[in-house]
């Protein structure tokens, strides 16, 4: 094996700390292993004296009853060593890729979300699946039978030794040819390996993106440039999986012509020597028979040696995601907030920059003060740095410059699970999970009761149709709520916020997607859930923003303007163009006609 392949194989020593916890059940599995392969080099000599002395003139048929009724013990040892080796293997593959999932999955929820901004989660997806699979294959199968197979193979090589010198000489002339073609074959195999693993991870990238915007797909008329691309996809991963297939069939077949080409000479050479009387038929029977062993195990070694390559592959992908830390790691002393929270938000000379566009400025030196219980909206222009706010109040990111703070401590001080665990949010575009309609509403307060739930539906005007679905409050909503219109997915998010019941409300254009006569009801539920509350709004419709403590005007990252509407309106610039452009209004007067 080249220092190439060493270091390749490598990759799977940091399986160790996953397959630690368990090494009570490597130690038995490693003992039915040695059982099992001492049967299996036992029978050889159990075949040995059947051939030589129960079949001889001084065995007889005692003799013969005897060897075999041992040999059939052997057998069963053999058996139930068999047995044990499997049962232990396999369960060891099978936790250990549980743990390794848990362990991955765990890292992936502590990653903000810049990190998914370069990462496609279809990609992220098949590590999780398809490597997680090739793994455990190989702990709970080829790792075994390859350490199986190299104790058969040295023992064999040991007990052909002992049997005859001059027939072992072939044997051992014969593995060169044999390993050779592995070390030639193994790296190119491994090669294709991790670009056949990487074609996978596009083909489930590109599911996960087509059918997560499948509505848009069939709006378009996108289908067959859609399957077009996928069937590239497809068959891009198909080729690689094909050159991959072939290359490991060829190793094979040359591995199967060399070793048996060799055990077909042994045979042709030591049939000369028992007729010549040199060893007994026995003896060249049990020659054959470790012969056979010899050539099955290099044999099975060299196609466990491409599935271990395509496990070391896994795994360092794998452990590219458990290597990258968290680029928003949590405070090691975190500071508590003084109880009870007040809420006030502060924003002190705040810059950032996205990781996916680093050129351009989404927040540039912003300065703000919410004060607590105020009710303050945001708006401006698409791109103005809105939504940037919320995702930096959230600490979804760092910014370059400047400091955040809630009631005078620091973000970086509180930390990102303290600072969100303060904070209820309403999106625009409002996350429902493949669950209950209960269980949708009470993600964000796990240990609120039935009542609790549906008093927050009720506020939130949902109840009025999730008492038309066919379960009610349990009825399964389909995969991110595909079942419900936008305005029913909009007020079970106002009822998972109204339920959480958090000093700090964050609303992204909350009732945007509702009607007239539900905006109207949810706007009251949402007036008593703010009141005493401090509230962030963004806002794209000016109308819902009208009774705002305090509007701010963002452009290009930064406060241009700030005051109530009638004022914004009179002083004519940015908020008042907006306000034309949605109300009609005159600019300089504080006359507007309703919104239509």
């Amino acid at each position: 094996m080249t220092a190439g392949d060493r270091r390749s194989l490598s990759a799977l020593a940091r399986l160790w700390p996953f397959l630690r916890p368990y090494r009570a059940r490597i130690v038995l599995a490693a003992i039915a292993l040695v059982l099992a392969a001492s049967g299996v080099l036992a029978i050889g000599q159990g075949l040995r004296r059947v051939i030589d002395l129960g079949f001889g003139a001084h065995g007889g048929a005692a003799f013969l009853d005897r060897a075999l009724f041992g040999l059939l013990a052997v057998v069963a040892v053999l058996a139930a060593a068999t047995y044990l080796r499997f049962y232990q293997v396999s369960w060891l593959g099978e936790r250990v890729v549980a743990d390794l999932r848990r362990a991955v999955f765990a890292r992936l929820l502590e990653q903000s979300p810049g990190y998914f901004e370069t990462v496609r989660t279809g990609e992220v997806i098949s590590r999780l699946t398809n490597d997680t699979t090739v793994i455990e294959s190989v702990i709970g199968s080829s790792a075994s039978i390859a350490l199986r197979n190299s104790l058969l193979g040295l023992g064999g090589l040991v007990l052909l030794m002992a049997t005859s010198v001059k027939l072992t000489l072939f044997v051992v002339c014969g593995i060169p040819l044999t390993v050779v073609p592995i070390l030639v074959y193994g790296r190119r195999v491994r090669r294709l390996s991790r670009a056949s693993q990487d074609r996978v991870g596009a083909v489930g990238a590109q599911i996960d993106e087509t059918l997560h915007e499948i509505r848009t797909v069939q709006s378009y008329g996108h289908e067959a440039l859609d399957r077009a691309a996928f069937d590239a996809c497809v068959e891009a991963a198909f080729g690689a999986a094909r050159a991959r297939i072939r290359q490991r069939a060829l190793l094979t077949a040359l591995v199967i012509l060399l070793v048996f080409g060799a055990v077909g000479v042994i045979l042709w050479v030591g049939g000369h020597d028992v007729i010549a009387g040199r060893i007994s038929a026995g003896q060249l029977s049990a020659f054959v028979f470790y012969a056979v062993v010899v050539a099955g195990s290099v044999g099975a070694v060299s196609e466990t040696l491409g599935d271990l390559q395509r496990a070391a592959g896994a795994t360092e992908r794998l452990f590219e995601i458990l290597d990258t830390p968290p680029d928003l790691p949590e405070p090691l002393q975190p500071v508590a907030i003084t109880l009870p929270v007040r809420g006030e938000v502060r924003f002190e000379q705040v810059s950032f920059r996205y990781p996916s566009r680093p050129e351009t400025l989404a927040i540039d030196r912003l300065d703000l003060v919410i004060a607590p219980g105020e009710t303050l909206a945001l708006v401006g222009p698409s791109g103005a740095g809105k939504t940037t706010v919320f995702q930096l109040l959230q600490r979804f990111y760092l910014p370059e410059q400047g400091r955040m703070l809630v009631d005078g401590v620091a973000a970086e001080a509180l930390g990102g699970r303290a600072l969100r665990a303060l904070m209820a949010v309403v999106p625009q575009e409002p996350a429902i999970f493949a669950a209950s309609v209960a269980e949708n509403v009470r993600y964000g307060r796990p240990q609120a009761s039935d009542g609790q739930v549906r008093a927050a539906c009720a506020a939130a005007c949902a109840l009025e149709f999730i008492e038309r679905l066919p379960q009610g409050m349990h009825t399964w909503l389909g995969e991110r709520g595909v079942r419900l219109s936008g305005g029913q997915r909009a007020r079970l998010a106002i009822a998972r916020a109204l339920l959480a019941d958090r000093p700090i409300l964050l609303l992204d254009e909350a009732t945007s997607s509702l009607d007239a006569e539900s905006e109207r009801l949810v706007q009251q539920a949402l007036e008593a859930l703010m009141r005493g509350r401090t509230t962030l709004i963004i806002a794209h419709r000016l109308a819902t923003v009208l009774s705002a403590d305090r509007i701010v005007v963002l452009d290009q990252g930064r406060v241009v303007e700030e005051g109530r509407h009638a004022d914004l309106v009179a002083q004519g610039g940015l908020y008042a163009r907006l306000a034309a452009l949605q109300f009609g209004v005159e600019q300089g007067m504080g006359r507007r006609d309703p919104p239509a």
